[in-house]
């Protein structure tokens, strides 16, 4: 069996990056003859050229174009391999880049991360908080929390734990509009819509009845905790994860409605990129994060009951 020409592949990728042979040559420390004999070598394996070439100008021929994200890719692979061997004889350092919700990275992500640095000191942490559904691929993330119904995906996804959301309104509100007594009702009610998951609401009973609607009214937002004034002042209703309007629920200040019909399908997960290939201080911090937010706010909700009991 005749192996591939790996260092060829590679340089290649390195050409398309620079886009000059002096340029690749430079960036991987050998000479540019030797960039030249790689891509001449890789032609002839290949028979077809994969540049063009003038005296001022080097671009991709079609052939060339079709491979460069193909030779991009055996390149980071090979880079991630061999970190991850590198790695793995030492403790895991360096920096791990995290994408998380504004509230829960707050209220919960944050405390988690002081834990690890503290144990773990080689460990850097790049942690941007965001409503926004990020593209951890395009934006270099390692790691993203997301509490949502995934879609398919090209993503690694971790379910860590189910997320109990409530509809919610405050008691001044039910007083002026009356309560709604099935989910359709909200459709005549003012609602809060979350900005990154605007469409309908799925509801679920015990006996298995679904029911969907489609909610419209004043406010619309990215991020729950912004909701909470609106509601206390009787404005509207919304529909939040319990680590957000719990207490708010403890205090009197917003009554829970539908108790009948649970929102369907929302869950806490831990996203990485596509490649199972990872450097130590990223597989660290996953199985830290996954161990540490497994059935969180099941725990969180346990405690407090157990408080007002």
């Amino acid at each position: 069996m005749r192996l591939p020409d790996f260092e060829a592949w590679a340089i290649f990728a390195c050409v398309v990056e620079h886009r000059s042979f002096s340029g690749a040559a430079e960036a991987i420390g050998v000479s540019k003859a030797t960039v030249s004999k790689a891509i001449a070598r890789l032609e002839a394996q290949l028979g077809t050229a994969l540049f063009h070439r003038t005296s001022r100008r080097l671009t991709l021929t079609d052939s060339g174009n079709a491979l460069a994200e193909r030779a991009g890719r055996i390149l980071a692979e090979a880079q991630q391999a061999e970190e991850a061997a590198l790695d793995a004889a030492k403790a895991p350092s360096g920096l791990v880049r995290i994408a998380a919700p504004i509230t829960f990275g707050i209220r919960f992500v944050a405390d988690a991360i002081a834990d690890l640095l503290a144990e773990h000191p080689g460990i850097e942490i790049d942690l941007r908080l965001s409503d926004a559904r990020v593209d951890i691929v395009a934006d270099g993330f390692d790691i993203a929390l997301r509490i949502a119904d995934l879609p398919d995906s090209s993503l690694r996804a971790r379910r860590l734990a189910p997320i109990t959301a409530r509809v919610v309104a405050a008691p001044s509100y039910l007083e002026k509009h009356g309560t709604p007594k099935h989910p359709a009702d909200l459709a005549h009610h003012a609602c809060f819509l979350y900005a990154n998951v605007i469409g309908a609401w799925h509801f679920r009973k015990a006996d298995g009845e679904e029911a969907a609607v489609r909610p419209a009214g004043p406010l619309i937002t990215d991020n729950g905790d912004a909701m909470l004034p609106a509601l206390r002042a009787g404005l509207g209703i919304a529909r939040l994860p319990g680590f957000i309007i719990d207490e708010e629920l403890e205090k009197g200040n917003l009554v829970e409605l539908l108790t009948g019909w649970s929102p369907m399908n929302i869950a806490l997960h831990l996203l990485t990129p596509p490649s199972t290939l990872r450097p130590a201080r990223v597989e660290l911090v996953i199985d830290y994060l996954s161990h540490r937010f497994r059935n969180i706010c099941v725990k969180e909700t346990a405690a407090r009951a157990a408080k007002r009991a």
